[in-house]
């Protein structure tokens, strides 16, 4: 069995499509445990008229609605659902992005034919819009991303498209659940779990990951008491103690150079000093040149964040 937990905050846009793509799965062995975190909009009313409809169809002793009475954040609520699952695989689903309907039984047909130290598996996806519409591939080859023992890999760049991963349950289990001190779940999950599991790349497109102004990821932009790059800090530290080797210890700062950079760009600036501080604990870490103007330029409070995001907005 494969549980599916879909944490909803807000998406009342966008649920009843995400809540639809697991019922068109053809994949049947599944249960889904939804948890509204407390939203102030009608998600929680289009969740409860959706799977008044499937009652029909036989889905409701495998669909549990868990309704929070206070915000949790995402951490928070996917424990309490996770506590409740059952599958031997356990998918987090966001509450605005949709499943294609081979995910499953791609994802769990190739977990058969892997060993037991393989703990995760993930794809390729779209990316689409708010109105649906695609906007790119995330991962358009499959030569640069890595497989198998990619810790080291994750220190060093982004690669994994969250929404895509199928992981055992039993990795949860060891970690037990997602860190609920953290702002975010995926990068710490990932160090976590990809020190004791190896993962596999599956190259087909499972999923379609939606961007949304003011969701989760984009609070990374934030200027001032960003609370994300906050959490990243707490995440690295847990790497630091979790490194072996020392090309590991470079490639963690490659990661403190990008998100002290970010901090910065952001306006974060105290926690500018916090990365150098934490750059500094690092074994046989290189001081650049670089980071000497970002830190007088940082202790100056040169704002510099509109720049930043014309910058964003001509990229992307």
């Amino acid at each position: 069995m494969v549980t599916i937990i879909c944490l909803c905050y807000n998406h009342a846009a966008y649920i009843a499509e995400a809540l639809k793509s697991v019922f068109a799965q053809t994949y049947t062995a599944w249960e889904l445990l939804i948890v509204d975190d407390a939203s102030t909009d009608d998600s929680a009313k289009t969740i409860q008229n959706l799977l008044a409809t499937h009652v029909q169809k036989g889905y409701t002793q495998y669909v549990h609605f868990i309704q929070n009475t206070e915000n949790q954040g995402n951490c928070k609520s996917f424990n309490l659902a996770y506590r409740q699952a059952r599958g031997e695989y356990v998918l987090d689903l966001a509450g605005d992005d949709v499943l294609l309907p081979e995910r499953l039984a791609s994802q769990v047909a190739l977990f058969q034919t892997l060993p037991a130290d393989y703990g995760v598996v993930f794809s390729n996806a779209y990316h689409i819009n708010t109105q649906g519409e695609i906007l790119h591939t995330h991962q358009a080859t499959a030569e640069n991303v890595p497989t198998g023992d990619i810790y080291e890999a994750l220190l060093r760049r982004y690669f994994i498209c969250t929404p895509t991963m199928l992981m055992r349950r039993q990795v949860l289990q060891d970690l037990g659940g997602y860190d609920e001190t953290l702002s975010f779940e995926d990068f710490d999950f990932w160090i976590r779990s990809a020190r004791a599991y190896k993962y596999h790349y599956q190259p087909e497109i499972t999923t379609l990951k939606r961007k949304v102004a003011g969701s989760l990821s984009a609070q990374f932009y934030r200027t001032k008491r960003n609370i994300h790059l906050q959490s990243t800090l707490k995440v690295l530290e847990k790497a630091r103690t979790l490194n072996r080797t020392i090309t590991e210890h470079q490639a963690l700062q490659v990661c403190v150079s990008y998100h002290l950079r970010q901090a910065f760009f952001t306006q974060n600036f105290d926690l500018v000093a916090q990365y150098e501080a934490f750059w500094r604990t690092i074994p046989q870490a290189r001081f650049p040149y670089w980071l000497r103007i970002v830190r007088f330029l940082s202790k100056s409070r040169i704002k510099v964040f509109g720049l930043y995001r014309l910058y964003l907005k001509i990229r992307f």
